[in-house]
């Protein structure tokens, strides 16, 4: 059955194609498996909640007619302007319009959220831009540069809320610096969410070439229920495809998390348990309710235009497993600095077991991918991160704990994670505070951070581990629990190069010495392994074991081995001292940036001109020693081994492949994007 919908419908029609519906929900609530719901061009401010699943064979598929020219949104126009003074305006809004969620009275708020940072989950969008809310209307009649954000200058653009209780009213007043709102398009946000259903095991979805935006989308750490723009809300087989994603208060996308009863912000809510014992809780609760292969996740994010969404372009705890996310392009998200804690990135996910992150173009985020918790199975390849860091020294928010950014960030994780054939561009390149990574085929011109560092919860005078889950392989089944050791890292047929170093970042590198988190470091290479052993340096603690008569030891809890070879070192990018075949080249000056055109990313380097002429070796799964404590390979979510004859274009590697992402010299004149 084939259903049309049309905004421009003079009155709701029955679906069919000369008397379509005229709002999306409509066909939602009839819509079932095999069905299609085909929307004509206009805008559709509704929530869409979608009544019934799909099945494998049979998705439901909710299709934009012309790409992108469908547009769900959150926001509904903002009119009635008064002039109050100067650039002041102000405006009135009844507040039968919410229902049951009012954006302006509702605050962000979650574990792991910085929670004096003042925010509603509503905004004030100008010409499709968010503006910024504060606290006090001295600070909309007298805006202040906010010092912290990417885009500072609009910063001057402000807004404050209050609540006229008598005639139940949200009350608005904003500055648009000289425009006149009631000539702009001006919008608010009313909806939380735009397409989501609001059951769970609502399966087998499909949405394309939408455009969506302008939700007040609530905080999601990964102890919550977690929505999004867009969301499967705990169920399977979703595919979300060539869709413009954008001005999310928090999230684009949620692959994420159900509401667990009792255990939903618990940290925020009780304080009397750590967040990373409550997370632990989630994940044993989960398993009790049903997460498995055969319920949650296994989802497709493909060729979408995800940005300027405030905590996250893509969410996930959980729910997102066995998934794969590829050639999306994400970017400037949480560039306003507005929102703080520790669930910022580009795309954020804990538990991405056998998770597939394959030819993403991600920049300009205040963290690029970050895989937190139970990382295992998870391949990041192919990929092209850049400019994922702070853009000037004047915006380091000392309270955001975001750092200094970086491109990947792997945390307290046991593996496997395989990083291959990627571009890492940024000054922080993979901050690595977990074990179990194997490298392989990159480009690296950015610091390895937090070597050794990152897994503790951060007490001052008591130890305090953070036992993390690993899993059976490919499965979503809890094998046991343990602390991070850090190592059994293996780094293979990488180019490190290294970048001229801001001073800004040095700044930050000298202000983390006794930092137990973070070292902000910028400087490329494997150095920071200098002092870990190799494999058969390890395995000698174990020559003199006899059982329970042993010696007292610490080689159950000391660090693991690292293994490298192949990789080649320019502009004093330096190896870690046991690595035994490492190239160095000291003595020619290289260059690496991109270039970007119409839109087209170009990847400048004189590099290849300098690769020496022995070549590496052409490696598979049965080269790399398995990670340590899932006992699991680098390979397939299917279990079968990977040859890495294959490069960042997709083309083959010869029998003696040259280190880095590209299988020659000439595919550097190829478009990255």
């Amino acid at each position: 059955m084939i259903y049309y919908v049309n905004a421009k419908a003079k009155s709701e029609g029955d679906g069919t194609e000369k008397n379509p519906f005229k709002k999306i929900q409509s066909a939602a609530d009839v819509a079932k498996a095999g069905d299609e719901v085909l929307v004509a061009p206009g805008i559709y401010r509704e929530y869409v909640n979608p009544k019934h699943k799909g099945s494998k064979d049979k998705p439901i598929v909710y299709k934009s007619t012309e790409p992108l020219k469908a547009h769900i949104t959150g926001a509904e126009k903002l009119t009635g302007w008064n002039k109050v003074d100067g650039d002041v305006w102000v405006t009135r809004i009844s507040n039968s319009i919410f229902g049951d969620y009012n954006p302006y009275t509702t605050l962000v708020e979650g574990d792991w959220f910085i929670k004096y940072f003042i925010a509603h989950t509503g905004d004030i969008y100008l010409n499709e831009k968010s503006m910024y809310e504060v606290q006090k209307i001295e600070d909309v009649k007298k805006p202040v540069r906010y010092i912290p954000s990417w885009d500072p200058d609009f910063t001057l653009y402000t807004w404050y809320t209050e609540q006229n209780t008598d005639k139940n009213e949200t009350v608005i007043y904003a500055n648009f610096q000289g425009l006149d709102p009631n000539k702009e398009n001006v919008e608010f946000s009313v909806r939380k969410e735009c397409f989501m259903p609001s059951e769970y095991h609502t399966d087998y979805i499909t949405l394309s070439g939408f455009t969506v935006s302008k939700a007040a989308t609530q905080w999601a750490p990964p102890t919550a229920w977690q929505d999004g723009m867009i969301a499967p809300n705990w169920a399977k087989g979703w595919v979300i495809e060539d869709c413009h994603i954008y001005e999310a208060k928090t999230n684009g996308i949620s692959l994420g998390k159900y509401f667990q009863e009792g255990n939903n912000n618990k940290w925020l809510k009780e304080q009397y348990k750590d967040g990373a014992q409550t997370q632990r809780d989630c994940v044993c609760i989960a398993q009790i309710d049903g997460w498995s292969k055969e319920t949650i996740g296994s989802h497709t994010v493909r060729r979408c235009h995800i940005h300027n969404c405030g905590q996250c372009g893509i969410v996930g705890h959980l729910g997102g497993v066995f998934s794969l996310i590829e050639d999306n392009h994400i970017h400037h998200i949480n560039n306003k600095q507005n929102l703080a804690g520790a669930e910022i990135g580009g795309i954020k996910m804990h538990a991405a077991i056998d998770v597939i992150y394959r030819r993403n173009h991600i920049h300009n985020c205040t963290r690029g991918i970050w895989l937190d918790w139970q990382a295992q199975g998870t391949r990041v390849t192919q990929n092209f991160f850049h400019d994922n860091n702070l853009p000037f020294d004047y915006n380091m928010n000392k309270e955001s704990m975001v750092g200094g950014g970086e491109d990947l960030f792997i945390e307290v994780s046991h593996g496997p994670t395989l990083v291959d054939n990627n571009i890492f561009l940024s000054d922080r390149a993979i901050k690595i505070a977990t074990q179990g990574v194997a490298c392989v085929h990159n480009i690296i011109a950015g610091g390895l951070v937090s070597v050794g560092l990152g897994t503790n919860n951060g007490t001052p005078h008591i130890p305090s581990p953070r036992y993390t889950p690993y899993h059976f392989p490919h499965s979503t089944l809890v094998r046991g629990f343990m602390t991070i050791l850090h190592g059994d890292d293996k780094f293979f047929n990488n180019i490190f190069i290294q970048q001229k170093v801001r001073p800004f970042m040095k700044k930050c590198m000298s202000h983390s010495k006794n930092n137990g988190w973070d070292d902000s470091n910028v400087l490329a290479g494997t150095f920071k392994f200098n002092d870990y052993p190799t494999f058969s340096e390890w395995n000698k603690q174990f020559d003199d074991y006899c059982g329970m008569g042993s010696v007292t030891t610490d080689r159950y809890y000391d660090k693991l081995p690292v293994w490298a070879g192949g990789n080649l070192y320019f502009n004093g990018a330096k190896p870690m001292k046991k690595e035994t075949d490492a190239y160095v080249d000291d003595k020619n000056e290289i260059t690496i940036c991109y270039k970007e055109e119409n839109g087209k990313y170009i990847l400048e380097t004189n590099v290849y001109d300098f690769i020496p002429e022995t070549k590496c070796s052409l490696l598979k799964t049965k080269d790399i020693v398995r990670a340590f404590e899932p006992e699991e390979e680098y390979e397939n979510p299917d279990g079968t081994p990977i040859v890495f004859d294959t490069d960042f274009f997709g083309n083959k590697r010869p029998e003696t492949p040259v280190a880095g992402p590209f299988a020659s010299k000439e595919d550097l004149k190829k478009e990255l994007f």
